[in-house]
């Protein structure tokens, strides 16, 4: 008795579990249902206008920003550092003294130098009239032997002794230029005493990013003291793969966001691409440019870059929700004129923008449905939620 109750409910659950499947199988194939008869009711779903206009294909990219322009200062000579001028966030301007070192030293050689000219100037004098005395003497020589009174060799010790001190005016000329030289030398390494912040390009000031040293301390030749960064413009620095790697050139607009001024969109343009990969990340550097004239942005800062790779002024646009994919065919289904039916539209997929998609194809006018499509075929009978419903003339 027991079985007899058993089994006909049990042979309505094994049927119903075959539809449900059936059902499912032709779902997930990307198949409709299969459709009831003439009298089947119309399917609810919704639909959104599609668009004709501008769309663009962007990338986003995340970055740093990076110094236009860096100048580390390091004095040319070593000794202990007297006075720092600047200190860190201080605007500087170009040849503007940063730093003075001990210059006790290079003060005595100036003096000593200066006192080495002096002796080699009077030396000079010295020589100069000896060879004065010198070819007066020979000049009497000569006017004595035209007279028959003094002999040939006496005329010759008189030639000696004048070409002897024509060459000792020439060495002491040699010495002066030498003390003169020198005394320069003197001057130029006292002249590194006084450190200045000498930058070749860009604007005429810039700013101290980093402060390394303190007074008092002693430091060698080259020891950095200060770097000193330009902020107008920076640079926004990211790296691509090779997917994105040939979308990209040097002209191309991008948009820069920060998390320090939420909100707002800093514009940039691409100035270098990166002719090589890194090996270790297969990446390459791609820079932008970035006016930055109230100097809020600030290297090291992170960013997000969105670049347009592709735009397109006249395009038609549906909502990524739209698209279907039938029979391994892409599509959509377009309401008809009357809002009561809808008709199957292969199309070509372009552009993504968010959720917007460019498609192309023959047909693509009006609304397109972008939920229920799962239900539908070509030619379905669809309802229309009222307020659209009731737009339709």
């Amino acid at each position: 008795m027991r079985v007899r109750v058993l089994l006909p409910i049990l042979v309505l659950v094994l049927a119903g579990g075959f539809v449900a499947w059936m059902v499912q199988a032709r779902l997930e194939s990307g198949q409709p249902p299969p459709r009831p008869g003439a009298g089947a009711r119309a399917v609810p779903v919704e639909v959104a206008q599609i668009e004709h206009g501008p769309i663009e294909r962007r990338r986003s990219f995340t970055g740093t920003l990076d110094a236009h322009a860096e100048f580390v200062v390091a004095p040319k000579l070593a000794g202990r550092i007297e006075e720092l001028s600047v200190d860190l966030a201080d605007t500087v301007v170009r040849g503007q003294v940063v730093a003075r070192l001990d210059d006790e030293e290079y003060v005595q050689a100036v003096n000593q130098a200066q006192a080495d000219l002096t002796v080699a100037q009077a030396n000079l004098a010295e020589a100069r009239s000896l060879l004065q005395i010198a070819e007066r003497e020979l000049q009497r020589v000569d006017q004595l032997r035209e007279r028959g009174v003094t002999s040939e060799s006496q005329r010759d010790l008189a030639k000696a002794e004048q070409l002897a001190k024509q060459a000792h005016v020439q060495v002491t000329q040699a010495q002066v230029t030498r003390a003169r030289a020198e005394l320069e030398t003197a001057r130029i390494r006292l002249g590194y005493t006084r450190v200045t912040a000498d930058w070749r390009n860009g604007d005429d000031e810039r700013v101290i990013a980093e402060r390394l040293v303190d007074e008092g301390v002693t430091v060698s030749a080259n020891t950095p003291l200060l770097r000193i960064v330009e902020l107008n413009p920076v640079i926004g620095a990211f790296y691509v793969t090779e997917r994105d790697y040939g979308l990209l050139q040097p002209g191309q607009g991008a948009e820069l966001r920060t998390d320090a001024y939420p909100g707002e969109v800093f514009a940039g343009t691409i100035v270098r691409i990166a002719p090589v990969f890194r090996v270790t990340a297969r990446q390459a550097r791609v820079e932008m440019r970035v006016d930055n004239p109230e100097l809020r942005l600030k290297p090291g800062m992170f960013v997000r870059a969105t670049v347009v790779l592709e735009r397109v002024e006249e395009a038609t646009v549906v909502p990524e929700r739209s698209l279907v994919t039938r029979n391994g065919a892409s599509g959509v289904f377009v309401v008809s004129p009357a809002g009561d039916s809808v008709a199957w539209r292969e199309v070509q997929v372009g552009i993504r923008q968010g959720d917007r998609v460019q498609v192309s194809g023959d047909g693509i006018t009006g609304d397109v449905v972008i939920l229920g499509q799962q239900l539908l075929d070509d030619g379905s009978a669809i309802l229309l939620p009222e307020s659209k419903h009731a737009a339709k003339p």
